[in-house]
Parts: C-alpha cells; sequence; structure tokens
C-alpha cells in the first residue's frame, strides 16, 4: 500500500487490486499498514498479507513494549522522585497519598508525641483492624487503584480478617490493573507463573508481565521479562528489558547486564550506559531523609 498527496488530498491504494482514490480506506484492522477499496478486497488479499501483517504485528508490539517508560512519580512532601523498590513506599489510605520512608521517618522524629500521624493529612492511624478495613473501603469506592490492589493482597492472603479468596483477589487486582495500577498486572502474571488461584499458564503471566512493563512502568515486571528471555535463549530481547529495569533502579538488572558482560553478552558501551543510567536514578532518588530512614530501620534501604 502507498499513499501520496494530490492537491493536499490523501491518496491511498488498494493493496488487492490497486485501485486509487481517497475511498480507499478500508484498513487491515491488526497491522493497520495496508488499505483496501472494500472488504471484498480486503479478503481477497488476507492469504497474501499475512505474513507481512504478522512481521508489522510483531513491530508494533516491540515498539510499544521496549519504549522507556515514563519515570516513578514523585513523593507528595518531599517532591523528590519515589523509589523503584516498594518497600520504601508506604500506602496511606486515609488520604490515598504514597509517601516514601524518608518523610515518615522525619514526621515521626519531629512529632514524637504524636508519631504515626499520616505525615501529609495529619489523621491519626486507625484504632483497629476494622476501622484500618473501612478505611480502605471508602478509597475502592473512589476507585483508587492502590487502594484497590492493597485489597487484592488483603483477600489473597487472609489478612486484616478478610477471608482468604484468591478468586476475589484476582477480582480486584484486575481492577486496579485496569486503571493502570502496574502492580496489579505483575502480580497476576505471577499468579498465572505460579499457579496462584488460577490453572499455570505461561503465555498469560508473559502477556500480564508485559502490560505492567510496557503500560504501567513495571520495574519488577520488566526484569522477570529480562529474566525469561535470557531463559528462552533470547539474549538480545534480555538485554534490552534489563537495560530499562536498570534505567528505572532495578539493581539486579544492573547485576544481570554486568553478567552479560562478563559473558560476552553484551558490549562495553551497554554496559557503561547501564552503570550511567543507572547513577542518574540514584541521583535523582537520594536524599537525607531516606538515608536516614535507612540509617534507623535496614528493611529500608532504598538502593
Amino acid at each position: 500500500m502507498s499513499t501520496h498527496n494530490d492537491d493536499d488530498n490523501s491518496i491511498s491504494i488498494c493493496a488487492n487490486c490497486g485501485k486509487e482514490g481517497s475511498d480507499v480506506a478500508n484498513t487491515c484492522n491488526k497491522c493497520n499498514s495496508v488499505k483496501y477499496c472494500n472488504a471484498a478486497c480486503k479478503k481477497k488479499h488476507r492469504q497474501k498479507h499475512k505474513k507481512q501483517c504478522e512481521r508489522r504485528v510483531a513491530e508494533l508490539h516491540d515498539e510499544q513494549l521496549f519504549k522507556q517508560p515514563p519515570p516513578s512519580d514523585d513523593c507528595p512532601i518531599c517532591f523528590i522522585r519515589l523509589p523503584s523498590i516498594t518497600l520504601i513506599q508506604v500506602y496511606m489510605a486515609c488520604c490515598g497519598k504514597i509517601i516514601c520512608r524518608g518523610c515518615i521517618h522525619a514526621a515521626d522524629e519531629r512529632d514524637k508525641n504524636s508519631a504515626s500521624l499520616c505525615p501529609f493529612c495529619r489523621t491519626p492511624p486507625p484504632t483497629s483492624i476494622r476501622e484500618a478495613i473501612e478505611r480502605y473501603k471508602k478509597r475502592v469506592e473512589l476507585n483508587d487503584a492502590n487502594a484497590i490492589y492493597n485489597m487484592g493482597g488483603f483477600y489473597a492472603y487472609g489478612y486484616h480478617g478478610l477471608p482468604q479468596n484468591m478468586a476475589k483477589a484476582l477480582e480486584l487486582w484486575l481492577r486496579a490493573a485496569e486503571l493502570g495500577h502496574s502492580g496489579s498486572y505483575f502480580t497476576i502474571g505471577e499468579a498465572y507463573r505460579r499457579g496462584l488461584g488460577v490453572d499455570i499458564d505461561k503465555e498469560k503471566a508473559v502477556h500480564y508481565y508485559e502490560l505492567a512493563a510496557a503500560m504501567s512502568g513495571g520495574v519488577y515486571a520488566r526484569h522477570t521479562l529480562g529474566k525469561m528471555e535470557y531463559e528462552a535463549g533470547n539474549i538480545d530481547r534480555a538485554l534490552k528489558h534489563l537495560m530499562i529495569s536498570t534505567n528505572d533502579g532495578h539493581k539486579k538488572s544492573l547485576q544481570g547486564i554486568k553478567q552479560f558482560y562478563s559473558n560476552g553478552y553484551a558490549t562495553k558501551e551497554d554496559y557503561t550506559e547501564a552503570l550511567r543510567s543507572y547513577q542518574e536514578y540514584l541521583d535523582e532518588i537520594k536524599s537525607q531523609q531516606r538515608d536516614a530512614a535507612a540509617a534507623a530501620n535496614a528493611d529500608w534501604k532504598y538502593y
């Protein structure tokens, strides 16, 4: 299919019969790369176009998959980029904010007499498990993806007095995922890879990992895809995934690239670029408050 302009009008050529005209507008639904003058021509050309279509669909898939995602959000208090390590991010069900451990530790140190108040909205902590769950339920009603994701976790493991229910957990994770929560896509992928509440299905696992990585910037999913591609012998694709997750602060991905370099699977330039991008990530997330929190509790180390 080719397209040219004639007096500023877009003229397309039917990929089957060669007819030209502005009315040649019946596009291949899968690859969007060829056009036809009508449905009959599209059907007649389908078998001939099949291989080209599949190649183009694969190219479009990889273009989307291997895009560098935007950086993670900033902490709403210190306005410094949140670390990719989720343990260093704390979700507050009172106001729906995700706050870094540095700001939480600083607030506790500053307000020792009122420790555990939310550093953002100053709401006291819940006085019971029931009150905590009620806060989450209110956030769920507001379509708060983080609250929905966490509620899924509570059902998955039977936390906070809720019955263990993997079907309910998967339902909530899918809902959160549709709202753009990358951790939900990753967790659903883990469920299919490990057979947690569902039958093991590697293809579905990869599908959800890819959604987490490509659509939502999920660094854990990206690293997992890199490992799976390596195990399948697809070194180039594995390296692409690890380079992206290294840029987003995944230390094990950087270590993987170092091993690739040692084994001759990555060039010196690849490893140098990985080191540079990881250092840039560190420069963006470091703060004195976060260092102080990490010094106070080893579990709060963020790099």
